[in-house]
């Protein structure tokens, strides 16, 4: 970490921050998450930054990894409790954040992972293990009558690498990474009212390239032209254009040159929220880069 990395993270957290709180806002009852998803997507863009992923707009059991398809037709309902899942990069340093916002009678389970999150940042310096973490993470969430899920966990972040060390669980265990000055990471814990496990649902429609290998259809190469800026970057189903996309994408999943990420979650009828901020550990604590000013 130095002067001018620190700088790219913040820029990134100030964008991210602004732009999280402004997709909130458009979760209403009646609204398009495709609408939603689109102009906040140009709005990274339009503030000079990048896209990290593509923005996860996940619902009710749906703890993660949703987003609007390319025909998207989904509106929001009454009752939903809706995550806002965004991430910015300025020349590939990340800022990861997330809200709820429920849209039916939920407040405590909405107020069950921010005030886990809030507990987290709290006790983050150099010495603390990311087990300390996650026993204050659960204890918020449990002490709310609800599950933590166990099976996300926040993440470290290094330029163009969303998913590094440390791993920060959402329940405690016993030690884990040693918290160290100049680490990035998200915290971001996940409340249940169901198991406190997600699994994989069939729907994917984020993907990512994990290898390079030549391919012989032509659908496959022009999808690979297309993502070839996003440096193994999330890319969306929907920011893909032209003819036999799933045939191209299907066959490079098969040859194990993409993998996808299908929605994550819990059991059917629960309701999970979650919250999530970026931070740098300081000497003394940390800096969250994606606090709203």
């Amino acid at each position: 970490m130095n002067d001018d990395i620190l700088e790219k993270y913040m820029e990134a957290g100030r964008i991210a921050a602004r732009l999280r709180d402004d997709a909130a806002a458009m979760v209403v009852v009646g609204a398009s998450r495709l609408e939603l998803v689109e102009t906040i997507e140009q709005g990274i863009l339009d503030a000079g930054a990048e896209i990290a992923f593509p923005l996860n707009i996940s619902l009710n059991e749906d703890a993660a990894h949703d987003t609007a398809g390319p025909e998207d037709d989904l509106l929001f309902a009454e009752g939903d409790v809706v995550k806002v899942d965004l991430g910015v990069h300025v020349d590939g340093y990340v800022a990861d954040t997330a809200t709820t916002v429920d849209l039916g009678d939920n407040a405590l389970l909405v107020e069950a992972s921010r005030a886990a999150l809030e507990a987290a940042i709290a006790l983050v310096r150099p010495g603390v293990t990311a087990g300390d973490l996650g026993a204050a993470i659960q204890h918020e969430i449990e002490s709310r009558g609800f599950r933590p899920v166990a099976n996300l966990t926040g993440h470290g972040l290094s330029q163009y690498h969303l998913h590094g060390v440390p791993t920060i669980p959402n329940i405690g265990i016993a030690g884990g990474a040693l918290i160290e000055e100049g680490m990035a990471f998200a915290i971001e814990p996940f409340a249940s009212t169901g198991t406190g496990f997600v699994h994989d649902r069939a729907r994917a429609v984020i993907y990512s390239q994990i290898a390079a290998k030549g391919v012989r259809l032509a659908s496959a190469k022009r999808v690979l032209n297309q993502i070839r800026d996003r440096r193994s970057l999330p890319f969306s189903r929907r920011w893909i254009t032209g003819d036999k996309v799933d045939l191209a994408l299907a066959t490079l999943k098969k040859n194990g040159v993409v993998r996808d990420y299908p929605v994550l979650r819990d059991v059917d009828g629960s309701l999970v929220s979650q919250a999530e901020h970026t931070v740098i550990v300081t000497d003394d604590g940390c800096i969250v880069t994606t606090r709203s000013v």
